[in-house]
Order: C-alpha cells, then sequence, then structure tokens
C-alpha cells in the first residue's frame, strides 16, 4: 500500500471514529470540520453517507404514511423494510442537498464564504443524534409490533408518548449540534450561529409541530 493510500485510509477512519465522538466531544469534531480541502472531504464521505441515510430511514419509519402501510393489505413487514430503505435513500438524499442549500444561505446571510460541500457536511455531522434514534425502533416494535403500521392499532397511551417524546429530544439534539457547528466552524457568537442555522432548523421543527397537530 502506498503511503499515499494509507494517509487516506487513516484519514476516513478518523471520521467515522468522529461520526460517533460528535455525540460526546462536538466541538473537537466541528473544530475539525474547518479542514475543507478536497483530501479532507474525500475522507468524510462515507461516514457522511451512512449518517444519512440512518438518519433518514428513522425519518420516514415515523411518518404518518409509515403508520398506516399495513391497512393496504399489499404490505408485509418485508416489504415495509424495502420501503424504509428505498424511502429512506431517496429522503437522504433530497435532505442533504435541499437543507444543506437552506443551511449554506443561512451563513452567506452571516457573511460566510462557506462553501456548499461544507455546509452540508456540517449539516450531515449535526443529524447524528437522529441517526442515533433508529435505534429506538426494535423497541418500539417489541413494544407495540405491527400496530406501529397499522391506523387505528394500539401503539397509543403512555409508551406511545414516551417515543414520541424520546424522538423530539434527538431532533432537539440534531438541531443544537447544527447551531454549535456552525458556531464552532466559523468562531461565531451564539446569536449569529442561532441566526444562520433558522432556515434548516425549520424543517425538523415544522415536522414535529405538525406531529403534533400544532400546525
Amino acid at each position: 500500500m502506498s503511503v499515499d493510500a494509507d494517509r487516506a485510509g487513516n484519514a476516513e477512519r478518523a471520521w467515522w471514529l468522529r461520526a460517533v465522538l460528535v455525540l460526546q466531544a462536538p466541538g473537537a469534531v466541528f473544530a475539525a470540520l474547518r479542514d475543507g480541502s478536497d483530501e479532507a472531504a474525500e475522507a468524510r464521505q462515507e461516514p457522511i453517507v451512512a449518517v444519512l441515510f440512518l438518519a433518514a430511514v428513522s425519518v420516514v419509519l415515523g411518518t404518518t404514511i409509515a403508520g398506516r402501510l399495513l391497512d393496504d393489505p399489499e404490505y408485509d413487514p418485508l416489504l415495509i423494510a424495502v420501503w424504509a430503505i428505498v424511502g429512506g435513500a431517496i429522503y437522504a438524499f433530497g435532505a442533504y442537498f435541499v437543507l444543506g442549500l437552506l443551511l449554506l444561505v443561512g451563513l452567506r446571510l452571516g457573511r460566510s464564504h462557506a462553501t456548499y460541500r461544507h455546509a452540508r457536511h456540517i449539516l450531515a455531522f449535526a443529524s447524528v443524534p437522529i441517526a442515533l434514534s433508529l435505534l429506538a425502533w426494535p423497541v418500539r416494535l417489541a413494544v407495540h409490533g405491527e400496530d406501529l403500521f397499522r391506523s387505528g392499532g394500539a401503539d397509543a397511551g403512555g409508551g406511545h408518548t414516551v417515543f414520541e417524546a424520546l424522538e423530539t429530544a434527538f431532533v432537539v439534539w440534531a438541531v443544537g449540534l447544527l447551531v454549535l457547528g456552525v458556531r464552532v466552524v466559523h468562531e461565531w457568537s451564539w446569536p449569529r450561529a442561532l441566526a444562520a442555522s433558522v432556515l434548516p432548523a425549520a424543517a425538523p421543527t415544522l415536522a414535529l409541530a405538525r406531529a403534533y397537530g400544532l400546525v
């Protein structure tokens, strides 16, 4: 293996590790994101794809559409799994570029010279808590089973409220990481970082509001 290939492999492993460490030491991880070189961007590409895909699968499983898939007799658990994987891939692609563009707009309004790629990468690492929320789904399935995907099922009551609260906590965590990421990468004040993050943060906030019937 050449020296360059070995160096690239080490850099990629470091970014896989940072995808986990962002939950514990986000400041250090976002500080590393200041490196906008092509080499650094390539090294973190695979972790970013994995994070976005897992986050998107968790999101699509929690949609109202998923909550009534088994009302259609053509659906079964296997088809739901395929639907979640395909839907997650499509959602991840769209969210990555659309929300990344919204973050870029916010950054530019804050007089940053960040690139579109850099904005997308900040967004991706801020999404790790939402990817982590996918771990709650095996527990939800154990508690509620197929009723999670059937309207009028037994997935209501106290258990449902707990899971909804956890889902909200993960989204709030992700939004907080987004603001922190913008602040650390650009070395801005909290108000300036918050203002730049408003546009991409509005999407999950509105989604939560709709889920709770507030809008």
